[in-house]
């Protein structure tokens, strides 16, 4: 049977499945979105705080930093506070590790080269197999081993990969295999030639992420190119944007990603114009607005907001909720493609709003057949 729109169709990557806590992270799983706190792990209340609102921006798992034994401490109350999986970051202390597993962490995010001893590392995979924890495997281009930099001469797609299979044979040859990998860089074209490669090496699940990618606007746009680019491939089964921005931006830009190649819906996809002359109302501020306010809708819908008729109505067709600029301050609202009724400029965000919220609480209630709003 021929596909409806074939240039949409995305083939993934077979990899296989783990688990991270309750979270499927490869096969035919939906990719995951995660994020990291930046708040110190031993304050434990401003650590739950933050992940409250990471879960809320709709985080399927969420990574914190593990550098010493007050923060370990802090996580039996956090792993028991969080409603979704959490990923304890190790780096060299492998006590941290062990830890981090007995405290209730989903996953581990280590080097297993960096451990140590061959006998430091069994105790960790030990210790993620009594408690039922993935690994992940995090290879850096900025901290790639001293070996691997003097046989390469700088950090390359190679390099990187060479480094993964290494960590990788050791979780193998420890009968471990509930883990994922990634192969971070902080050039974009670095980082998606290594992923690439890597792809076609080993069946395990990969967690994309473009390293130090930068501020929320640079940094989105690295990581969409990056991240976005693997993703149209069929590259990858999990997500971390890194932004210098609140990890709450880092989940909405994960999602607008995956949302931008039909990957995940969640929210409300705003479709809306640049504005020029044309425009009947201020555009760009409302959008801004609308954002905002409709950030609290987890139901996937799509709403057009388009300041003049030009390509409004063509635009409008294709949305559940449609907005398109008149004159003398009065625009027309569409419904499910169809014109509706007015709406003037002192009431459209508040009614816009409101039109959103009723039809994703009649989605949610599986009525949406019998959508009526109230104008």
């Amino acid at each position: 049977m021929s596909q409806i729109r074939p240039w949409r169709t995305i083939e993934r990557r077979k990899s296989r499945q783990i688990m991270v806590g309750k979270v499927p992270v490869g096969g035919d799983a939906p990719i995951s979105v995660q994020t990291m706190t930046n708040t110190p792990t031993a304050d434990a209340k401003a650590t739950i705080d933050q992940i409250r609102r990471c879960e809320d921006a709709g985080a399927d798992i969420i990574r914190v930093s593990c550098p010493d034994t007050d923060s370990t401490a802090a996580m039996p109350e956090i792993c028991k506070a969080a409603s979704v999986p959490i990923v304890a970051d190790i780096h060299f202390h492998y006590k941290r590790a062990l830890e981090a597993a007995d405290a209730g962490a989903a996953c581990l995010r280590i080097n297993p080269g960096n451990i140590g001893s061959d006998a430091r590392v069994k105790e960790v995979i030990a210790a993620a197999k009594a408690n039922g924890c993935a690994i992940r495997i995090g290879v850096n281009a900025g901290s790639l081993e001293k070996d691997l930099l003097e046989k390469y001469g700088e950090p390359c797609p190679d390099a990187l990969v060479e480094s993964a299979m290494d960590h990788i044979k050791i979780l193998q040859d420890h009968d471990f295999h509930d883990f994922k990998v990634a192969v971070k860089a902080s050039d974009l074209m670095l980082a998606v030639a290594a992923y690439t490669e890597l792809a076609y090496q080993v069946d395990c699940p990969l967690h994309l992420g473009i390293t130090e990618a930068g501020g929320l606007i640079g940094g989105t746009v690295k990581s969409a190119l990056g991240i976005g680019s693997l993703l149209w491939a069929g590259i990858g089964d999990t997500i971390r944007v890194s932004l210098s921005a609140e990890p709450e931006e880092e989940v909405r830009v994960g999602f607008e990603i995956l949302k931008s190649l039909g990957l995940r819906s969640r929210g409300v996809r705003v479709v809306s114009c640049p504005s020029c002359a044309r425009q009947g109302f201020d555009v760009i501020r409302t959008v801004q607005t609308l954002e905002e306010r409709l950030q609290h809708i987890k139901t996937p819908m799509s709403l057009s907001v388009l300041g003049c008729v030009v390509n409004g109505p063509g635009e409008a067709r294709e949305t559940d909720i449609g907005v398109t600029g008149g004159g003398n301050g009065s625009h027309m609202v569409y419904l499910s493609g169809v014109k509706d009724h007015h709406i003037e400029n002192e009431t459209m965000v508040d009614h816009i709003v409101r039109l959103v919220e009723e039809k994703a609480a009649k989605i949610e209630a599986g009525e949406a057949e019998a959508f009526v709003p109230s104008h």
